[in-house]
C-alpha cells in the first residue's frame, strides 16, 4: 500500500536547526527522522511513500533519490499551509485503495500490521492508532466500543469535556473514500473530518503499548533518541551501554555519555553528554556539560561550558566557561 507522510510544517520547534535542513531529513541515529517514522512498517507493505510537504521539499527529493530504497518516494509540494485534512487532500490524486498515513514527526511501537487486520475485519473509512494518556487536553481523544468501533472524537478537549484517556496517535490506515468527506482548502482531519466520521461509526481504533512520543520539539528529540537506542533502531554505528555513535571508534573514551547520540567525527574532551544530540563534526572542550540540549554540526562548544536545554545551531561557536540553559544559540 501507498504510506503518506504529513510533513508540510517549517518544524519551528527543532529552530534553528531546521533553518537549513527539512525536519522530515534531520538525522535520528543512522537515518533521517521521515524513516524512523516508518520504521515499524514492514517494507513488503510499502509500495510508495508520499510526502505532503511545503518547505524545502526539493531537499527531501534530492536525499531519497541519492540512497537506495525498497520503494518509492515521491513528493506533494504544498504551496501554502493547508493543514492535516487540506495536506491530505492535496494528496488525492496521488493515492487510491487503502493507505497508512502518518504525522510527520511520530516515534512509536504501533503495530501497523494489526492496525490493518482490524481495518479489514470491521470495515469502515479510517481507523486509528490509540496511545493512553493521564491527560488528554492536548489531544483529539477518542470513545471506543467493544468492537473496535469509534463512537465519539473530541479535540483538544476542556477538563469537563474528557470522556475518554486515549487519544489519537497520528497513524492512520485510511480507504480513498475518506477525500469524499473533505471540504476544499486549509482544513483539519481532527476538527472536520473525523467527528462527522464518527456519527456513522465509520472509523475504528486500536490501543497500543510500548511507546509513542512526537519527536517535534526539543526535549521530545532527546526522548525519542533514547527509544531509538534502546530498541535498536538502527543498522550502523554502536550501542555503547544506553548511547548510539556513529563510529565504532568512541571518540569520548575519557568522557561520561549517557543516553545520547554523537555522530561521526565529533570531538569529546573530559565531558559529561546526558540525553543530548551531538551532529557531525563538531567538539566539546574539556570540563564541559551538556544535558537535554541539541548541538548542531560543525559547532565548537568551548571548555567549561554548561549546557541545559540548549538547540545550538549548526556552525556555531559557544565561548569557554559560557553557561546558558531554555534557549537557542546561532551564530549571526
Amino acid at each position: 500500500m501507498q504510506v503518506v507522510i504529513l510533513a508540510g510544517g517549517i518544524g519551528s520547534r527543532l529552530s534553528p536547526w531546521t533553518k537549513s535542513v527539512p525536519k522530515p531529513l534531520l538525522p535520528m541515529l543512522d537515518r533521517t527522522l521521515l524513516e524512523q517514522v516508518i520504521y515499524t512498517i514492514p517494507n513488503k507493505l510499502i509500495d510508495e511513500v508520499i510526502v505532503a510537504g511545503g518547505y524545502k521539499v526539493d531537499m527531501i527529493k534530492s536525499y531519497f533519490d541519492s540512497i537506495e530504497c525498497d520503494f518509492e518516494v515521491n513528493i506533494v509540494d504544498e504551496k501554502e499551509p493547508l493543514g492535516t485534512g487540506g495536506a491530505l487532500g492535496n494528496c488525492k490524486d496521488s493515492v487510491s485503495g487503502t493507505f497508512a498515513c502518518f504525522n510527520g514527526d511520530i516515534i512509536s511501537s504501533l503495530d501497523v500490521g494489526k492496525l490493518l487486520d482490524l481495518h479489514n475485519k470491521n470495515g469502515g473509512i479510517g481507523s486509528l492508532g490509540l496511545w493512553e494518556v493521564e491527560d488528554p487536553t492536548r489531544f483529539g481523544i477518542v470513545g471506543l466500543d467493544n468492537y473496535g468501533k469509534i463512537t465519539e472524537f473530541k479535540e483538544k478537549p476542556q477538563p469537563d469535556e474528557v470522556f475518554s484517556n486515549l487519544i489519537n496517535a497520528g497513524s492512520y490506515i485510511f480507504e480513498d473514500d475518506i477525500f469524499d468527506f473533505m471540504p476544499q482548502g486549509r482544513h483539519s482531519l481532527e476538527r472536520d473530518v473525523f467527528p462527522q466520521l464518527t456519527d456513522t461509526r465509520m472509523l475504528n481504533g486500536m490501543k497500543f503499548d510500548g511507546y509513542f512520543i512526537d519527536a517535534g520539539t526539543r526535549e521530545s528529540w532527546c526522548d525519542a533518541v533514547s527509544k531509538c537506542v534502546d530498541e535498536s533502531r538502527f543498522t550502523a554505528g554502536d550501542r555503547v551501554t544506553n548511547s548510539w555513535y556513529s563510529s565504532t571508534k568512541n571518540p569520548a573514551l575519557d568522557s561520561s555519555i549517557i543516553s545520547s547520540m554523537i555522530s561521526s567525527g565529533v570531538e569529546v574532551v573530559k565531558s559529561s553528554i546526558t540525553h543530548s544530540t551531538v551532529l557531525e563534526n563538531s567538539k566539546i572542550g574539556e570540563s564541559s556539560r551538556i544535558s537535554g540540549s541539541l548541538i548542531g554540526r560543525n559547532s565548537i562548544i568551548g571548555e567549561n561550558s554548561h549546557l541545559t536545554n540548549v538547540i545550538v545551531g549548526h556552525d556555531s561557536v559557544i565561548p569557554p566557561g559560557t553557561t546558558i540553559t531554555d534557549i537557542t544559540w546561532e551564530n549571526q
